[in-house]
């Protein structure tokens, strides 16, 4: 399992647990776009609507001025990639809140404000 499948897998277990408190959590979702895959996988997946930089998660809830929340999961030194970057630009042009997280530590944090926002607020 690489460091950031790690990051996500403690940050659904959160999930899990916050979602007694936090109903919106059962929402989160991970998109499957990342990893490694032969040639004729890779092709399938492009064929089926696979987009490149997607970022990995999405909280599909509006709150604040949001429509709804994307988090692309970094660990370490990584860095968001060009592609991940012009997603994340896209998307928060379209009024969704789109952002690099580093580790479910920050992620979790901003789940949590984001869920709080009240109307018209910015995290």
């Amino acid at each position: 399992m690489t460091n950031e499948a790690y990051e996500q897998t403690k940050l659904f277990k959160w999930a899990a647990f916050a979602r007694n408190t936090y109903k919106e959590l059962d929402l989160l979702y991970h998109i499957p776009n990342g990893g490694k895959r032969n040639q004729k996988g890779a092709f399938n997946l492009k064929r089926q609507g696979v987009r490149a930089g997607v970022p990995d998660l999405c909280l599909p809830v509006a709150r604040g001025k949001f429509h709804a929340l994307y988090i692309e999961l970094k660990v370490g030194k990584n860095k968001a990639t060009q592609k991940q970057k012009e997603w994340i630009k896209r998307l928060t042009e379209q009024g969704n809140m789109a952002l690099v997280c580093y580790g479910w530590e920050e992620a979790s944090a901003v789940l949590l404000k984001y869920i709080r926002l009240k109307s018209n607020e910015e995290l």
